[in-house]
């Protein structure tokens, strides 16, 4: 009975905090996530994402999904909000293993249904007063969220290598916007995984048993996204700069990650940041994220490596898709019988 109360309380608070409470960085830290990445590209990286315009759009879209939320429509919040976080967890409640989660987003909606029909004692009821987008029943989807952006992307790279072969100017520009589109608003999601309090359920302040008497004051949340940086002068983006290597495919197990095993890649980083909860609030608990003299400035330091970490996998993405993007087969036979239909018309 003492656990069911538990798992009631700690759910009610974290269906309370999180809707239109999504965001992870300020612009500023998704913009510099995103700018990070792009500096980690290698040479060999198709260089129109280089471009002064090309760079500063991907830069600019980093912060897109968070202004997604000035329109307050249902839909969109249903759709946009549970993107930006997972609560893991969570997944204990549902029986559920981060390692374990399958790799399509739906299959994963199934589940938590199906275990919440079955186990309602788990679970505190719901207010559909309060939960009027229908999100505060689940765990959050960003792990998919990323996942399937560099499906997205690895999509854009395949059929802009095609129209390059054949294809006209104006295609190959439309192709090359849609990639730099993908890589932007992407990098968003990137962000908010390395952002320790969007994999928590202590994402506003801790809640549940708190033997160490962390803050539970729901504005650390806001604090860490951008007060504390902005306090401070802002992040030492040279010195981030020297940290991040250049971008590889991305590995599990010693190998290369397949294109299915994404979402167990992204899963493992998130699983890290989440180690990262418990330092984090000792560091505030200590004045060390307060700002204020020396002692305030030493988490500096702490969240500037927390960004690095989201440039570096969000590099490592952009590589891998473009390096495993496949041949777009069917465009290749278009664009090669649009060639042969021209030919012949000329000879007529």
């Amino acid at each position: 009975m003492k656990r069911i109360l538990f798992i009631a309380l700690r759910t009610m608070a974290v269906f309370t905090l999180w809707p239109g409470l999504v965001s992870a960085w300020d612009y500023e830290g998704h913009r510099l996530v995103n700018q990070l990445a792009l500096a980690s590209l290698p040479a060999e990286f198709p260089v129109f994402v280089r471009d002064a315009t090309a760079s500063e759009r991907v830069a600019f879209l980093a912060g897109e999904p968070d202004r997604w939320r000035n329109v307050q429509d249902l839909q969109l919040r249903h759709c946009n909000g549970p993107e930006h976080y997972i609560d893991l967890e969570q997944l204990n409640d549902y029986g559920l293993k981060p390692e374990a989660l399958p790799i399509f987003r739906y299959d994963f909606v199934a589940q938590l249904a199906l275990i919440r029909e079955a186990h309602p004692e788990r679970f505190a009821k719901l207010n559909d007063e309060r939960n009027e987008d229908h999100t505060r029943q689940l765990v959050g989807f960003l792990p998919w969220a990323i996942a399937e952006n560099y499906s997205r992307l690895k999509s854009g790279f395949s059929y802009l290598k095609a129209l390059e072969d054949g294809g006209t100017r104006e295609e190959i520009a439309n192709a090359q916007a849609n990639i730099i589109y993908v890589m932007g608003v992407m990098g968003h999601y990137a962000g908010d995984a390395g952002q320790p309090l969007h994999t928590t359920i202590h994402h506003h302040g801790w809640v549940g048993e708190n033997p160490h008497h962390y803050t539970t004051d729901s504005k650390i949340h806001g604090w860490i996204d951008g007060g504390y940086l902005s306090k401070v002068g802002g992040a030492d983006v040279k010195g981030m700069q020297g940290k991040v290597r250049p971008a590889k495919v991305l590995m599990i197990q010693e190998r290369e990650a397949k294109p299915g095993e994404m979402v167990q890649v992204v899963v493992r980083f998130i699983q890290e940041q989440l180690k990262q909860v418990e330092p984090l609030y000792e560091l505030e608990k200590q004045g060390k994220l307060s700002g204020n003299g020396e002692v305030g400035m030493q988490g500096k330091a702490f969240l500037e490596g927390q960004i690095v970490k989201s440039a570096q996998l969000l590099g490592d993405i952009w590589y891998s898709a473009w390096q495993q993007a496949p041949a777009d087969s069917y465009l290749e036979s278009q664009l090669a019988k649009r060639k042969s239909d021209r030919t012949a018309a000329e000879k007529n």
